[in-house]
């Protein structure tokens, strides 16, 4: 491998790194018009595992933005990041696959008075499955499966 083959390798690392970074800041920032963006336009999610939909991600940001409203803090962390790459079939650009676990505390809004000074009240964890594909505007997700494995409930 020659040195710039290398640098475009840990290049594209530290962008597909900066999209799941931003993916989990949308979602704790509610920021839907950002999560948008975060995806190709034929993009989809697939929230069933963990109790949600499966669908465009438009329809499904539209989801979370109502499903959300139940907890007044959430913070979830995405570790333990494996990624793949590989070339689109039949076509231009490059794809990538990202396997990682996410632990997500949350705070319910119900009753909190000062969210941001209780603990979470609400956790769960799972692993998530990303598709992602270069575009002109940089990489994207093309799909991005949640498998929830577990979560604490209040109580």
């Amino acid at each position: 491998m020659t040195q710039r083959v290398e640098l475009a390798a840990v290049m594209d690392r530290l962008a597909v790194d900066g999209l799941v970074t931003d993916y989990a800041v949308a979602v704790d920032d509610g920021d839907w018009t950002a999560y948008r963006r975060l995806f190709t336009p034929d993009g989809r999610a697939d929230y069933r595992s963990a109790g949600g939909i499966e669908g465009a991600a438009g329809d499904v940001a539209s989801w979370l933005a109502e499903a959300m409203r139940l907890f007044a803090m959430r913070q979830h962390l995405i570790v333990n990041r494996r990624v793949s790459f590989g070339v689109l079939e039949h076509d231009t650009g490059d794809t990538a696959r990202v396997q990682a676990d996410y632990v997500n505390p949350m705070r319910l809004a119900e009753g909190a008075q000062d969210a941001a000074a209780g603990a979470p009240d609400f956790v769960c964890g799972g692993r998530y499955g990303f598709a992602l594909v270069r575009t002109p505007q940089g990489w994207r997700v093309r799909e991005v499966v949640v498998r929830e494995k577990w979560r604490r409930l209040p109580g």
